[in-house]
């Protein structure tokens, strides 16, 4: 029942202070103007104090250089003209007004980067203290020019500048100052997919143009962004790591499979694909991306292995025509290198056993019966002499076959040898890219 009666006391508490609001800026307003600033003294500068909030991070566009924030703008200033007397009006201290009403500083973006909107901050409302102190709040999506490294890219971290000042208050008419505080306001942020905000420190810069003698000051705010670099590893990272191990799996597939030149082929056409795809995203600049050093990296070796195994090919394919293998090759790859990448069946270079080896037509007629036999007639010479011609092709295509077998153990154990310098080729430029990563 008392919080009944009180009720009507408050609504009447609430309609008298409409009332004086009312009239108070009736009065106010009466022979006030915007358009000059504020000061009873024109020779004393105007301190205007301004400070930042981050909100989000909306986006950083790299290719095009543009940081898109959203951003809490407050300035706090003085005017000498829009003060009273509470008493007066029934202990009314604050009134919220909309700020075209009242004179606001020209402070803008500098580095503004937005082709579409540079008309600053929506009109939202200010906040009038019975002192004179307004506050201006009010919510802003901003478009800054950022200079982009993206030598590190995808472990790389950005340094983006935001610069306000006022456009045509020189440092003797409209001071800016940032209250007290050393940065923006990080506590509202809201974290952002791609990148970290590791702190927005703020400095006072004063300069001087050329055009003019005046000091200009500005407030320029550094947003510190790191990026996060676990997408770009599952996506174009690791799946460049797991193509460039299969360029020395090319060297261990057998030569008669004709696959070898294919599948480099196919590595490389993937690798090209996976080029193109960061090169769209990356601004163009001299500094090559980290990313593109291990892509370029790793299509120069595939390369290099495409055309070491077509070197390798034409010496597997080398016929009985070809030249003997040299000596210093057999002693160095087939006897010594064979041996240390455990290459030991190729083709039919097996050795053969003594119980195996062909009747030698020179023994005939050396058994026991051979005393004893006389025969020369012109037939059985007909016959040996048959027998000597097979058994003379049998041995030359032996030897033709041999000779074609050491080529090919000669080009198998070169497969080995390059397979396993490619391999640590490959982990080396894998470790180097992570450690310069980190």
């Amino acid at each position: 029942l008392k919080s009944e009666l009180k009720k009507p006391d408050s609504v009447l508490v609430l309609c008298a202070q409409g009332r004086y609001a009312q009239k108070l800026l009736n009065d106010l307003m009466e022979n006030y103007s915007k358009a000059l600033r504020p000061v009873e003294d024109t020779d004393k500068a105007l301190n205007v104090t301004l400070q930042i909030t981050l909100s989000q991070i909306k986006d950083m566009d790299e290719r095009n250089q543009v940081l898109t924030t959203y951003l809490w703008v407050r300035q706090i200033w003085h005017d000498a003209y829009l003060h009273w007397d509470k008493e007066e009006y029934d202990g009314l201290e604050v009134i919220r007004i909309p700020s075209d009403l009242v004179w606001r500083p020209d402070i803008v973006l500098y580095n503004n980067a937005d082709e579409e909107d540079s008309s600053g901050p929506p009109d939202t409302n200010v906040v009038l203290r019975y002192t004179g102190e307004i506050t201006w709040d009010a919510p802003a999506i901003t478009k800054s020019s950022c200079v982009v490294d993206v030598s590190y890219f995808p472990f790389d971290s950005q340094q983006c500048n935001l610069t306000f000042g006022s456009w045509t208050y020189n440092g003797n008419q409209v001071d800016i100052t940032m209250g007290g505080m050393e940065g923006g306001d990080l506590s509202d942020f809201v974290e952002n997919v791609e990148w970290e905000c590791h702190g927005m420190p703020a400095v006072k810069n004063v300069i001087m143009y050329g055009c003019c003698s005046d000091p200009y000051p500005d407030i320029t705010y550094t947003v510190l962004l790191k990026r996060r670099s676990s997408f770009y590893i599952y996506n174009l990272l690791l799946p460049c790591f797991l193509i460039s191990f299969l360029a020395p799996l090319g060297f261990y597939l057998p030569a008669d499979s004709g696959e070898k030149v294919s599948l480099g082929v196919t590595v490389l056409l993937a690798l090209t694909v996976f080029q193109m795809m960061v090169a769209e995203s990356m601004p163009p600049s001299e500094s090559v991306p980290l990313i593109g050093k291990y892509y370029i990296a790793t299509m120069t070796m595939i390369t290099a292995s495409t055309s070491l195994t077509i070197f390798i090919m034409n010496i597997h394919f080398c016929g009985a025509e070809a030249k003997p293998v040299p000596q210093w090759a057999k002693v160095l790859i087939i006897d010594y290198m064979s041996k240390i990448f455990f290459v030991y069946e190729v083709g039919e270079n097996c050795t053969t056993p003594e119980s195996d080896k062909p009747y030698a037509m020179e023994d005939y007629g050396k058994g026991p019966d051979a005393a004893g036999c006389t025969c020369v007639c012109g037939q059985h010479q007909k016959v040996v002499r048959n027998i000597e011609y097979i058994a003379n092709c049998f041995r030359e295509q032996r030897s033709h076959q041999a000779k074609g077998a050491e080529w090919k153990k000669v080009a198998k154990v070169m497969d080995r040898f390059f397979m396993w310098v490619f391999f640590i080729m490959v982990f080396l430029m894998s470790i180097l890219i992570m450690a310069k990563a980190s």
